[in-house]
């Protein structure tokens, strides 16, 4: 394995469609802010909660040096796209936003166009965007894991420039192990992560790729992060379910401070 300068760690909690109230909301982030201003020196942590929450939260995170990100955006500024959130309407609240996460790829069918779309509006608007890549089990078991992740890294970078390096980080999530309670063994993890960069590298350049960060997701929890953060080529992780556990997301934003702090 390679070394590298690492830039600074990135843990990002997606929330996806939890929780259901703004008090459980604001009771999970007080929950974590602690620990995250204690290491904010050593390792950034943002926060994804759902589009009606944000406002709720975004008062709570206010001077903490924890950022607020969007789950989603879409690629118009304005205009007739009912249930649609626009980059710009994000903007004032937001310093984050996810792109491209398997669970919308499936679900509501965004191709990789849409996500290249969203990529590029997003990073237009000044916010910084975790794009989301990853395989699913058949192409896992095919062994055309590779192929299927360069070719979303590819086609989600077509309209990025060296520019954006330092605003756009990428998630390796594999759809087999989100949600699932299976994760990627670590080796994997590492030649996909290398693969993500010598990708981003062919598309916007060798100096920005050492900048683009490189996320590892897929559940992640605060027994399996140690063995993903020491990895040389990640920067961090993208942490779904155990970040709905502020006891478990704290730790995991521990963790993440004391590999990095011995780097």
């Amino acid at each position: 394995m390679s070394s590298r300068v690492s830039p600074m760690p990135l843990v990002a909690a997606n929330w996806k469609m939890n929780p259901n109230s703004a008090d459980e909301a604001l009771d999970l982030v007080r929950g974590v802010l602690s620990v995250a201003r204690g290491h904010a020196d050593r390792v950034e942590v943002a926060i994804f909660p759902p589009f009606p929450w944000l406002l709720a939260v975004a008062e709570v995170l206010a001077e903490s040096g924890v950022k607020l990100g969007a789950q989603d955006c879409f690629w118009e500024p304005s205009g007739a796209y009912t249930g649609e959130v626009s980059p710009a309407m994000l903007k004032g609240w937001c310093q984050w936003v996810i792109v491209g996460h398997s669970e919308r790829r499936i679900h509501l069918g965004e191709t990789d166009e849409m996500v290249a779309k969203k990529t590029a509006a997003a990073l237009g608007c000044d916010l910084s965007v975790i794009l989301c890549v990853g395989d699913r089990i058949e192409q896992y078991e095919a062994g055309t894991s590779d192929q299927v992740v360069a070719a979303q890294v590819k086609a989600a970078l077509a309209s990025c420039s060296a520019d954006d390096s330092a605003r756009l980080v990428i998630a390796y999530e594999p759809v087999w192990a989100i949600g699932t309670g299976k994760s990627a063994d670590p080796e994997h993890a590492y030649r996909t992560m290398r693969l993500i960069r010598k990708v981003v590298g062919e598309m916007i350049g060798a100096g920005a790729a050492k900048k683009v960060r490189v996320l590892y997701g897929g559940s992640v929890n605060s027994s399996n992060v140690e063995s993903y953060v020491e990895l040389p080529l990640c920067d961090g992780c993208l942490v779904g379910g155990a970040s709905l556990d502020a006891d478990e997301f704290a730790h995991i934003v521990k963790v993440t401070a004391e590999v990095y702090g011995h780097r």
